[in-house]
């Protein structure tokens, strides 16, 4: 059995590299910890690549060397270390020797010179041995024992791999080094002699510069450019050449105070690890550090207690794919794997204009891969040809029968399908087979107990750190994009993910499959719409940009208006957006009502403390309403608007997140088009500037009253449910019971007041604010929820049964088994639980509406697809679909919408979807 090789580890190489190639990150009191960090994880790395064999960690000593007593002006040109990177070297090396590794630092030679004389006297007693370095200079010490490795770049280097870089052997090195020179050394070479002529001229005398000097008469004839000048330039630099040779020389024979045998790794001093991580606050190295030592307790406690060191994470394999054997060997893999993790990296976190820098897998826990594509540093090793790597993985990947799990697998996906594979945009990946989203997993298994990003995730449910991505790109404006960051550190960080991603499908989707319902809601609504609302994303909304900047210098010129009515009303200028001005202003000066202060005692002016002055009927506070929406519309959307066209598309791209709101519903951002009022004159005008391109029309189909009907399933409400069922409008209806007149005889004021009843008491709207919504007084208000409740009884049933079902279960269920915890239900604080009551009540009907226009978009989506129709989902809002379609479509469209949105969900009472078609969002709506 041969032995394990001798690790011999170039420290100083890799301070050096560390510092200039990583971010420049630092402790809160700023103490510099980057180049720390990096080398920690090389050794680390290189620890779990060769667990059995002896080490050595060598940095250069303080002081000079032979070599400055050789040569006056030997390294004379380096400049001297930064002081960012002086501070780090002493807790890089208490870290180093903390970790277990044997640390040398030998007075008066070099780091180089003391791996050479380890290397050669192991290489000697036939023991195999790998330097680890990016030092050029090691190259000459390769042989059939000693073989150079990079981790950094994860590249390695043997006798064939020497002739390969450099064209020239190994025992040449010396001499190739000698010709060209060095300049960070200060070596002077021979001048003008460069790489290919250095090479050329040892590769034609068959030898070195030895051999060279006692041939230079056939220096001309060799086929190298310029080759007869070079005899003269040589013979003048003679003695140069041979002063850079001793130079450049390893020295092999250092008298060391340690032999091989001493060079074992020990175990590491956790206490002093504790200490170092602490100062340097690598805070998922502290929790790695207390884990193992957990680990080593319970190695020593009596079996019985042993059982808990099964859920302590195992140590992980991540590899970095550099050549085509181990991505052919990981492809294979992937193929083999029943389920499989994928993510990417990008240079940013907008899917439309973020490019891919590199993708990751994992095919089972503790075991995954990161194939770098464009990872663009200085020194930044050779990759994989990117497009070759994405034709040989699009057959995997869209293959659907082979199933994969991401973490908010939808950005991923818009990530492959614009990846323009040989440039052309529309040759993307069209990722299917999307079995399971952990980010939806644990949203659908509990949607309010944490947030579901993958660190919270890791965090809550493996109990795991996972290395954040400020920690390897560093933060604020310095923060790197993903290809700037090294290997060294981007693979680990990149593998981590897919193998955090397919440890939390494993956790997380034992949970679910416990409560059947639950595993329905994620394999029958959340998964099938993740490829939807990609492609919704893709697709984009056509907006007119000269539309939107007219109506922003309308918006503007009324916010002056609105300014002037201010300083009119409180008989002077100020600032309207300063919270201290208008403080002065409604308190001080106009003697209004305190109804609320801030943490600092002073009375607030925050938007909910103007909007209820503003319904008692002051008029400044109605002024300061009506120009905060205004402000608010124009720098949220006619301002911002034309800034988030995508150049590439010409088209506006929103996100849509399905793990956002509690209940269910679909939030959007960038923009959000949730919030673009339907109601005022202004929010129209903003949704006239989405348009449809020539030759097609904007189609908007929208549930009618979906709330309302769903109540009334839940209900079974008689009265509620035969209002629906003989397709009565129910708030004329209820308009009629509660005002006791014919349904024909019902005002619109009557109307009105009837559509506040049936939508207040869902929201649990008391007596109170019903009265200031109708403009009545309190007890007439009280008196219309009484008759309310007299003529749709099943309503208050339901009422009751729900706050009594969730205070006995801590929870409530939509119509499809969605849960939504209430951890305040049982609250011995009043306000706390009636709050936890009224979402009690209203939970359902959203949660429930929620599901069914997820369901109605899977439907539709389907049938589109199937159709073959110039039809494309562009938006949706609430309970709204908007579709772009081909003019000479859209009254089969239009029929075929109703009938598939319909058809989601089987209520006791029907659903009824509303559609509308015009030339713009708001003609359409």
């Amino acid at each position: 059995m041969s032995q394990a090789p001798l690790v011999l580890v170039d420290g100083s190489s890799y301070l050096y590299r560390a510092f200039h190639a990583l971010p420049p990150l630092t402790t809160s009191k700023g103490l510099p910890t980057g180049a720390v960090k990096g080398v920690l994880n090389m050794l680390k790395s290189l620890r779990k690549q060769y667990p059995d064999s002896p080490f050595a960690v060598v940095f250069d000593a303080k002081g000079g060397t032979f070599r400055d007593d050789m040569y006056a002006e030997y390294k004379a040109n380096r400049p001297s270390m930064p002081d960012d990177m002086r501070v780090q070297i002493e807790p890089l090396h208490q870290s180093v020797i903390a970790l277990g590794f044997p640390l040398l630092c030998v007075e008066g030679v070099e780091a180089d010179d003391v791996i050479g004389t380890l290397a050669r006297s192991s290489a000697a007693a036939a023991r195999p041995v790998v330097i680890s370095t990016g030092d050029k200079d090691m190259a000459q010490l390769v042989d059939g024992h000693i073989t150079l490795v990079n981790t950094m770049t994860g590249s390695a280097m043997d006798i064939e791999g020497v002739k390969e870089k450099f064209g020239v052997a190994p025992e040449q090195i010396i001499d190739y080094l000698a010709l060209m020179g060095d300049s960070s050394d200060n070596i002077p070479g021979v001048p003008g002699i460069g790489p290919k002529t250095a090479s050329g001229l040892l590769v034609g005398v068959n030898g070195g510069i030895k051999e060279l000097y006692e041939q230079l008469d056939i220096v001309p004839t060799l086929p190298i450019r310029g080759a007869k000048t070079l005899p003269a330039k040589l013979e003048e630099h003679r003695e140069s050449a041979f002063l850079s040779y001793r130079l450049a020389t390893i020295k092999c024979d250092v008298p060391l105070d340690i032999g091989l045998d001493d060079l074992h790794l020990i175990e590491p001093d956790r206490e002093k690890l504790l200490e170092l991580y602490t100062l340097l606050e690598f805070k998922s190295w502290i929790d790695e550090v207390q884990r193992d030592a957990k680990r080593v307790e319970l190695k020593a406690a009596p079996v019985a207690e042993q059982v808990v060191e099964a859920v302590a994470p195992a140590e992980a394999t991540y590899t970095t794919i550099l050549d085509q054997a181990t991505f052919d060997l990981w492809l294979k893999k992937l193929n083999d794997a029943k389920l499989f993790a994928f993510d990417t990296e990008t240079t940013g976190i907008d899917a439309q204009q973020a490019q891919l820098v590199g993708v990751s897998f994992a095919v089972q826990p503790h075991e995954a891969a990161y194939i770098p594509l464009t990872h663009s540093y200085i020194g930044a090793p050779e990759q994989l040809d990117r497009d070759t790597v994405l034709l040989a993985l699009k057959p995997l990947l869209e293959d659907p029968t082979k199933l994969k799990v991401g973490q908010h697998a939808k950005f991923d996906m818009n990530i492959l399908a614009n990846c323009a594979i040989g440039g052309d945009p529309a040759q993307g990946i069209t990722v299917r087979g999307i079995a399971f989203d952990t980010m939806l997993e644990s949203y659908v298994l509990n949607s309010t107990a944490t947030r579901h990003d993958m660190d919270s995730l890791a965090k809550k449910y493996l109990d795991y750190d996972t290395v954040a991505f400020q920690d390897i790109a560093g933060k604020g404006a310095k923060q790197l994009t993903f290809d700037q960051i090294a290997l060294e550190q981007a693979g680990p960080y990149a593998a981590e993910d897919a193998d955090v991603t397919l440890r939390l499908h494993q956790a997380l989707f034992a949970q679910l499959s416990a409560i059947p319902s639950l595993a329905s809601v994620l394999t029958d609504i959340e998964i099938p719409l993740v490829p939807v609302l990609a492609r919704i994303e893709r697709q984009g909304a056509l907006v007119d940009k000269d539309l939107l900047g007219i109506q922003s210098i309308e918006l503007g010129n009324k916010m002056i208006e609105l300014e002037r009515q201010a300083f009119e009303i409180a008989g002077e200028a100020f600032n309207l957006g300063s919270p201290k001005q208008l403080g002065a202003i409604l308190y001080e000066k106009l003697g209004l009502p305190v109804l609320k202060k801030t943490g600092k005692g002073q009375a607030s002016t925050a938007e909910e403390v103007l909007a209820k002055l503003a319904e008692d009927d002051y008029p400044l506070p109605k002024v300061l309403m009506q120009y905060r929406s205004m402000s608010k519309l124009k720098s949220t959307y006619t301002d911002r608007l034309p800034e988030q066209i995508n150049p590439r598309t010409g088209r506006i791209h929103t996100s849509y997140h399905q793990a956002v709101a509690a209940t269910g519903r679909l939030s959007s951002s960038d923009p959000n088009l949730q919030n673009i009022p339907v109601r005022t004159a202004e929010g129209r005008r903003i949704r006239q500037a989405f348009v449809a391109p020539k030759g097609y029309k904007l189609l908007a189909a929208d549930y009618s009253q979906i709330e309302l009907r769903i109540m009334a399933h839940l209900s079974k409400d008689e009265g509620l449910m035969n209002a629906f069922r003989h397709n009565l409008d129910v708030h004329t209806a209820t308009a009629a019971e509660v005002f006791k007149v014919e349904l024909g005889e019902v005002t619109s004021d009557q109307r009105r007041s009837a559509k506040a009843i049936n939508f207040g008491l869902i929201y649990g709207m008391g007596a109170q604010k019903l009265g200031k919504d109708i403009g009545v007084d309190t007890k007439t208000a009280k008196a219309y929820i009484d008759v309310y409740f007299a003529r749709y009884p099943g309503v208050r049933e339901y009422m009751e049964r729900t706050r009594a079902q969730a205070a006995d279960q801590g929870y409530v269920e939509t119509f499809f088994g969605r849960r939504l915890y209430l951890p305040d239900i049982n609250s011995n604080k009043p306000q706390e639980r009636a709050a936890a009551e009224r979402t009690a009540i209203n939970a359902p009907m959203q949660g429930t509406a929620a599901d069914i226009i997820k369901k109605a978009m899977v439907l539709v989506d389907n049938w589109l697809t199937d159709s073959g129709l110039d039809a494309k989902v562009i938006l949706q809002v609430h309970d709204e679909l908007v579709l772009e379609v081909r003019e000479d479509q859209v009254a089969q469209v239009s029929e075929k919408i109703r009938e598939h949105m319909s058809a989601a969900a089987k209520l006791d009472v029907p659903l009824l979807v509303e559609v509308g078609v015009g030339n713009n969002w708001d003609e359409a709506h």
